[in-house]
């Protein structure tokens, strides 16, 4: 016991005393950074969720995050349609604009009139915030970017549809580009496809890497014709000019239900200076900048007499197109159309291959340009 207590001492005589310091409890290492910075990194999050759980972190968090400049509205719950209601099993163009209208227009414009319009229904029924009400609190927004979920806005898998449009208080400006099929070439020469079925054209995978297309229902010019830049007779007769009608006009629509739908949100928030409404695929997108932003608060907005959009402008039409296009990335489109509208009423000059190929990303963007060096088609549509 005694040889015990003498080691414990001896111990204690070698040991080094540590200072002792005791865990601050009142300094908080963000509270050394200034607002400016704050910001700043409030601005990279950007996600509306993301901020809206930072309020939550402190009454400093709370009071900054809502003053954030860039937000990103990311909507993932929309309302179903009743898809049993439309039943269209044939593969004539009028059953396939009823399916592209319902999947398309009706479904999206159903979904947007919940989600930015006034809700109707029972809290009990609907347990997601409408952007509007959840941007209630963002005073300070400038560039405001709403996407919607992938799918609800695009057409039958299989054809390629995407679009870009710019608004004011009306339609200035839309680009479209489509495609009645789109297959991936395997340039390794290993001979797989990637492939896009539509209205049941399809391509098969050969020896060494080649794709050959197969005949559709819709009658594209054959390989075989010699490709001078004009558009097929075939063209004309088969139906392919009233489906690309159909892809026009139905995109026009969706963009107009989209831009009515804003309004309220534009109207709340004057410190807007851009303002994106897109879905997660990138199908359709519209744009608008701060001076059109501030034409849609002067001018009184044209509605649609027959529905809750707004009113599409008289309008002129610049339409390229080729029976097969074979891009440098071994992507072939089939059917491949290219349409730059603007209002009759603005100067229709000479649309550039840096204007209607700028409005998509790659491998679509080159194929607008190439599209745009072929033969330009004219085209008038009136006002609806």
């Amino acid at each position: 016991m005694h040889l015990e207590l003498a080691l414990a001492a001896d111990d204690r005589r070698h040991c080094r005393r540590l200072p002792f310091y005791a865990p601050s409890t009142s300094v908080d290492n963000f509270d050394r950074l200034p607002d400016s910075l704050l910001l700043i990194i409030f601005n990279k999050l950007g996600d509306i969720r993301t901020l809206g759980r930072c309020c939550a972190v402190s009454k400093r968090f709370c009071v900054l995050a809502p003053q954030a400049g860039n937000v990103v509205v990311k909507v993932d719950c929309v309302i179903s349609g009743e898809e049993s209601s439309i039943n269209v099993k044939g593969r004539g163009v009028l059953s396939h604009f009823a399916r592209f209208v319902y999947g398309s227009i009706v479904k999206p414009f159903q979904a947007l009139q919940h989600m930015l319009g006034p809700k109707k229904a029972k809290p009990a029924e609907i347990s997601h915030h409408s952007p509007g009400e959840v941007l209630k609190n963002f005073k300070e927004v400038q560039n405001l970017r709403i996407e919607l979920p992938g799918g609800e806005l695009g057409i039958e898998e299989g054809f390629l549809l995407k679009w870009k449009a710019e608004f004011g208080s009306t339609l200035e400006s839309c680009v479209i580009l489509g495609a009645s099929s789109v297959a991936k070439v395997d340039i390794e020469g290993q001979g797989v496809c990637s492939v896009s079925r539509g209205k049941e054209a399809y391509v098969q995978a050969q020896s060494g890497g080649a794709c050959e297309f197969t005949e559709s229902n819709e009658t594209e010019s054959s390989n075989s014709q010699v490709d001078n830049g004009s558009i097929p007779e075939s063209f004309y007769t088969d139906g392919s000019l009233k489906l690309r009608v159909v892809w026009t006009i139905s995109s026009l629509i969706a963009a107009s239900a989209r831009h009515y739908l804003l309004q309220q949100i534009i109207s709340d928030h004057s410190t807007l200076e851009s303002l994106v409404l897109t879905d997660a695929d990138g199908q359709g997108t519209l744009r608008m900048g701060k001076d059109q932003l501030q034409e849609f608060r002067d001018k009184p907005l044209a509605a649609s007499a027959s529905a809750n959009r707004t009113q599409v402008p008289a309008l002129n039409m610049k339409l390229w197109y080729a029976p097969h296009l074979e891009l440098p990335d071994g992507t072939g489109l089939k059917g491949a159309t290219l349409v730059a509208i603007r209002p009759s009423e603005r100067t229709q000059g000479k649309e550039t291959e840096e204007y209607v190929s700028g409005e998509f990303e790659e491998p679509y963007k080159t194929a607008a340009a190439m599209l745009a060096k072929r033969r330009t088609y004219v085209l008038e549509m009136n006002s609806f």
